[in-house]
């Protein structure tokens, strides 16, 4: 009996860690007028049979959406930057973390985080 090897053996992985960007991006009206800083990293999983992913693709991709327009919230500004991610070829998984570090609450914060993991089918 052969070995069959699994699917996740085959798969690279490339990480863009701490990317920052100034983004319109809340619900107070201060967040909506001025830009405030984000963080975020991008991990993606490609196939090694495929072509390499070019580190350029993935920093436009983060860039262009950003770009698009404010967002109000964080969580589907992170589903944005997934499905582009995926769209790049031969991305199957990506991992997006975007971190928002002045966040107007009543104490003491480092930062709101949010995560989300995608992949395609």
């Amino acid at each position: 009996m052969r070995d069959v090897p699994s699917p996740l053996a085959d798969l690279t992985e490339i990480a863009l860690m701490g990317m920052r960007f100034h983004v319109r991006v809340g619900v107070l009206p201060h967040e909506r007028e001025l830009p405030q800083p984000l963080e975020i990293d991008l991990v993606v999983r490609h196939a090694s049979r495929e072509p390499v992913v070019d580190y350029r693709s993935l920093y436009s991709a983060v860039s262009e959406t950003l770009d698009a327009g404010e967002r109000t919230y964080l969580e589907p500004l992170a589903e944005a930057l997934a499905r582009r991610a995926l769209d790049i070829e031969g991305v199957c998984w990506c991992r997006i973390v975007i971190r928002k570090p002045n966040v107007a609450l009543a104490g003491p914060l480092a930062y709101a985080h949010v995560a989300v993991e995608r992949s395609r089918g």
